[in-house]
């Protein structure tokens, strides 16, 4: 998204841009007396709707760019469910099958408007709004939670698909149940929300409980770091039902005095001898047709843009465990990482996906559909 910032000069609104919106810090587990919702895994969005003679819908992401030209279905349903003023908060999300799919979401950033249209009829998105920031004339920031969400449930009443209004409950028993339940539909955790609590933008002051597990996995490289000749992060390789390495992720999060010490200690590994570098499982990564296939790391994106994506091979003879919060469609890592050990005891080939724990399915429209709470 290189877009520039959304401006919606416009527009008449009691909340303008920049807007950004209230952030959560993660914690083990859920707090008691917040209100709970579920983390949804999409694209963080504020909406701003002003009811002018033009009827303008403006799509702002978290970071303030617009994302208004790549959902252009969603912005004739929000005019259709929305209040003609409002600004809403939520997220958008696409729905594949009976949960979400990140990846296709992924997709819709594109700068061709051809598919975009092309994308917002195979895979259109809907949208989730879990918080109100203005309402006509009167702007909510100031206003706490638990009144922001009443007025919330009163003003998107009569929304329908794919317009919808996050589940909300303040039941503890309630959260933790959904918190098991609604992974197996593809969301990400819980968030809970003070219920005094104002609109403070930018600010970590919700909380957020996500899932955690760990893996076994193969070393298989290294990218060195931005600032200069220490370890950015290591390549993560699990091997799939023919024994062949996929690239998974990488885990990334390292003191610079450990990134330090890990050259020294990875350059045993090191494979300097361009015939050996033939014949590593990765050695194809710069071959565009090879990531068709199996997931290498360096995949071309309109994401990574001109970023260097070279890395260091290593013989791919060392295990680690790592923990994770969650498979994109159970081939990699959705986010980055965590180191936890080295695992000696361990073979590469052991590394499989046999290993990685399967989330009961659970049909996302449930969520989607269920009455909304408080």
């Amino acid at each position: 998204m290189s877009e520039s910032r959304l401006t919606v000069a416009h527009m008449d609104l009691p909340v303008m841009p920049p807007v950004k919106p209230m952030l959560a810090k993660p914690q083990k587990r859920l707090p008691p007396g917040m209100l709970y919702e579920a983390k949804w895994d999409g694209f963080r969005a504020i909406v701003f709707r002003d009811g002018s003679a033009d009827d303008g819908i403006e799509i702002g992401s978290r970071t303030g760019k617009p994302l208004t030209r790549y959902f252009p279905e969603l912005v004739e349903s929000l005019k259709a469910n929305l209040p003609e003023r409002c600004v809403v908060d939520g997220e958008i999300v696409i729905v594949r099958g009976d949960r979400l799919d990140f990846d296709a979401l992924t997709e819709r950033i594109h700068p061709a408007e051809s598919r975009v249209r092309m994308l917002a009829e195979q895979t259109p998105a809907s949208f989730v709004a879990f918080d109100l920031l203005a309402l006509g004339d009167d702007a909510l920031l100031d206003t706490p939670q638990s009144e922001r969400r009443a007025a919330l449930l009163r003003a998107l009443a009569d929304a329908a698909a794919p317009v919808h209004i996050a589940p909300a409950t303040l039941d503890l028993a309630v959260a933790e149940a959904w918190f098991d339940q609604y992974e197996g539909a593809g969301l990400d955790g819980i968030i809970a929300k003070p219920t005094g609590l104002p609109y403070r933008q930018n600010e970590r002051v919700l909380v957020k409980v996500k899932h955690e597990r760990t893996a076994d996995v193969v070393l298989a490289g290294f990218r060195w770091h931005k600032s200069g000749p220490v370890v950015g992060s290591l390549l993560l390789g699990i091997n799939d039902d023919r024994g062949v390495l996929q690239h998974v992720g990488v885990c990334a999060a390292f003191s610079m005095k450990r990134r330090a010490e890990l050259v020294e200690e990875l350059a045993p590994l090191r494979i300097d001898d361009p015939e050996e570098q033939a014949r590593h499982p990765w050695a194809d990564w710069t071959k565009e047709d090879a990531h068709e296939s199996a997931r290498l790391p360096g995949a071309p994106s309109r994401w990574s843009g001109q970023k260097d994506l070279s890395w260091v091979p290593l013989r791919p003879e060392r295990v680690l465990e790592v923990a994770y919060d969650h498979m994109e469609n159970g081939v990699r890592f959705r986010h980055t990482a965590q180191f936890r050990r080295w695992r000696p005891d361990r073979t590469p080939e052991s590394c499989t996906y046999e290993q990685l724990e399967e989330p009961v399915k659970y049909d996302l429209n449930e969520v989607l559909t269920s009455r909304p709470q408080q």
